[in-house]
């Protein structure tokens, strides 16, 4: 049974942009770098980039934008276990929809398991949503201003000053292409943070069959 509940529907559910940007000042409060409209529209156009290059079928490649838009909507209620409290209330939000209950199973296990401590890549939108997630590093998510004050996880993201996610020529691995301004953070200090994220990556791409390479300006490091 098919839907007619689309991603553009849910990128202008008022209810669900209400949860998108409690989640995100939530996480503020908290000193964590951006979470909210950016973030994941950049998650869900990546995920539905990796869907698409490998043929899926439209559909599927709908349900991981739609994945991608809801995925951290569980940190309004704690960012501990937010993916899984996320995929309840995604449930509770898709089930009012009529959306069929096939296509929610989707979803939610998407959402539930894309963090990078409990998560594992299930099927073909979790290990989208994976990717599109975990491969957003940019400079303008950093939320604070002084530079004299920012700690390991600002310092990351501002020193990245350019950000790409790709196939390569073949189709067969994903390349997370960065330039680091190696002046306001080392490669090292990347991988300290996010290693588990790129652990993360690696076993989504191997989901597909795929590699999950790394290149930091302009030299190959995974």
């Amino acid at each position: 049974m098919a839907s007619n509940v689309t991603y553009e529907y849910i990128r202008r559910n008022p209810d669900v942009m209400e949860y998108i940007r409690r989640a995100d000042t939530a996480l503020e409060a908290l000193g964590y770098t951006e979470h909210s409209f950016a973030h994941v529209e950049r998650a869900a156009h990546t995920a539905a980039m990796v869907l698409e290059t490998l043929g899926y079928d439209e559909r599927k490649v709908e349900l991981a934008k739609i994945a991608g838009m809801m995925h951290d909507i569980g940190n309004v209620i704690n960012r501990i276990d937010h993916a899984q409290s996320g995929a309840v209330m995604a449930f509770r939000l898709l089930d009012n929809m009529s959306m069929p209950p096939g296509e929610i199973c989707t979803i939610i296990s998407a959402i539930g398991n894309h963090d990078e401590h409990t998560g594992q890549p299930l099927d073909e939108v979790s290990a989208a949503l994976i990717i599109g997630d975990k491969t957003d590093v940019r400079r303008s998510r950093v939320r604070n201003t002084d530079l004299l004050t920012f700690d390991i996880h600002d310092r990351v993201n501002y020193a990245v000053e350019y950000s790409k996610v790709s196939f390569n020529s073949d189709k067969t691995a994903i390349i997370l292409e960065l330039t680091i301004d190696t002046e306001i953070s080392s490669v090292l200090e990347y991988f300290e943070i996010f290693l588990d994220r790129m652990l993360l990556c690696r076993k989504a791409c191997g989901f597909f069959g795929l590699r999950f390479e790394m290149a930091a300006n302009g030299s190959k490091i995974l």
